[in-house]
């Protein structure tokens, strides 16, 4: 959305006003022993809970912002919500409570910190006169809860004179039960900018998106997910305005047989699709992860879909199941709302233009956040008030994966600079996508996730090699 002021540096993103439409609508590196340790025990844990896959537990209830070893974020609504899966090794920072006391956040990395009931929390950045800077929030409250339409996340950056380069809030939707939810802003080098092109100090601000607590039903504060991506200029000047023209026209859903893949708990652990059919469960008040790697000059296409489950559920949910789409800066793309009485019920994002630099310069924000290529996230949310009609177990999700185009060289970025891991993809995460497997992944947990309960006697017998070498070592020692 476009305010006063948008050519002279800054720009609001605000999605409340899409938020309430729809509602009305109705619609560290370990030693060898020590990794060994960690897989085996980790094994032992998942098969504990039924030999999920890492990162898709269902973890019994503890109070909100309990962290387990995983860095997985508790919530206080146990089982049915899950747990948000952090970064691992992300460092924890607080926020401050004045600019004069922010903590200096470097780019390119991920941060835990938490995000305060009121007021805002300040985090400092020093940049240069020639990079474009996305910083995103991601807001973890407690879930499993109602949710207000207009709560969630609001996230700036200023310059060092308080003005504002960039601002965009993100809400818990039509949904109305709380889940992780992402916002962004940018501080954007261009020639239609006046401001914030200094090199300098700047400072980023989170706060909650209704500050006052008003529609708020999660009084206590949340954890926070902050990351920065640095994206260098460009070695020769490129489009001033955005391709005029591209196919926008709804494709035919992806047709074939859907395959098993378990959604990730967290961006940093999301599962890698790539173009096909997909086949998950969600339970109410449950939030999964999908990444797509998206290259240059391809057009992304998704369907969602949820199945029909068992018929003693009554009545229909307007809004069930909230699908989201963010680009590699976890800046949002899209979304789309899916209804559920029982029955099998499908929706498709609206149509998103091929992967390129010059979509920055369009004027609808959808095509705007289509700007340069990297892992593309779906975050799928089914509320709480599914669970009300239905019941609390698990509704079949199909996500229908499509991609058009032919692969295409990026921009020519200045020098070797370029985020590998962010606006890029790369051979590693067309594998990926391949073998549906998440961030973080090391051979040992991949083998886990697949062996399941079949390997568990197998990885039992490491466990007691681990746990007898150890033993023979402090003997060793003693003697």
């Amino acid at each position: 959305m476009r305010r006063p002021g948008d050519d002279e540096g800054w720009r609001v993103r605000d999605r409340r006003g899409r938020a309430l439409g729809r509602a009305r609508a109705g619609h560290g590196r370990t030693t060898a022993t020590g990794r060994l340790g960690a897989v085996t025990l980790a094994a032992v844990v998942v098969m504990g809970l039924g030999g999920g896959p890492p990162g898709r537990q269902d973890l019994a209830a503890e109070p909100a912002g309990t962290a387990d070893a995983a860095g997985a974020f508790r919530s206080a609504s146990g089982a049915a919500g899950g747990a948000y899966a952090f970064a691992e090794g992300a460092q924890r920072v607080d926020g401050a409570v004045s600019t004069a006391d922010a903590v200096r956040l470097e780019t390119g990395h991920t941060y835990r910190s938490v995000l305060p009931v009121s007021g805002k929390a300040y985090y400092r950045l020093e940049l240069d006169a020639a990079s474009n800077t996305y910083v995103s929030a991601t807001a973890v409250p407690p879930a499993g809860r109602a949710a207000s339409v207009v709560d969630g996340v609001k996230v700036s950056v200023q310059d060092g004179d308080g003005r504002s380069c960039d601002v965009d809030t993100a809400s818990f939707g039509a949904a109305g039960s709380s889940h992780p939810v992402a916002a962004w802003a940018v501080r954007e080098i261009s020639p239609k900018r006046s401001l914030c092109k200094e090199p300098g100090t700047y400072y980023i601000t989170v706060e909650r998106a209704d500050p006052d607590g008003t529609g708020s039903s999660s009084p206590g504060p949340w954890e926070l997910e902050l990351t920065t991506a640095s994206e260098p200029p460009l070695e020769r000047t490129g489009a001033t305005s955005a391709p005029p023209e591209w196919n926008s026209a709804p494709p035919r859903p992806v047709a074939g047989e859907p395959e098993r893949r378990a959604g990730g708990a967290g961006f940093a652990r999301a599962t890698s699709l790539g173009e096909g059919v997909w086949r998950d469960d969600i339970r109410p008040g449950q939030t999964l992860f999908y990444k797509v790697p998206v290259d240059w000059g391809r057009q992304l296409h998704v369907t969602a879909e949820l199945g029909s489950s068992d018929p003693g559920g009554r009545g229909y949910v307007a809004a069930a199941l909230d699908l989201d789409l963010y680009n590699p800066a976890r800046g949002h793309v899209a979304d789309v709302g899916v209804g559920y009485g029982g029955s099998q019920k499908s929706r498709a994002l609206a149509p998103l233009p091929p992967v390129a630099h010059a979509n920055r310069h369009d004027a609808v924000g959808r095509v705007r956040a289509v700007r340069f290529a990297g892992a593309y996230y779906l975050v799928a949310h089914l509320t709480t008030k599914v669970a009300d009609r239905f019941g609390d177990g698990p509704v079949p999700l199909t996500l229908r994966v499509g991609l058009s185009g032919a692969a295409q060289d990026g921009p020519g970025y200045v020098g070797e600079a370029v985020p590998r891991d962010v606006f890029t993809v790369t051979e590693e995460d067309r594998e990926a996508a391949a073998e549906g497997t998440a961030a973080g992944d090391d051979t040992a947990m991949r083998a886990l996730a697949v062996g399941g309960i079949g390997g568990g006697s197998a990885l039992l017998v490491g466990l007691g090699v681990w746990v007898l070498a150890a033993r023979r070592q402090g003997s060793f020692r003693s003697g």
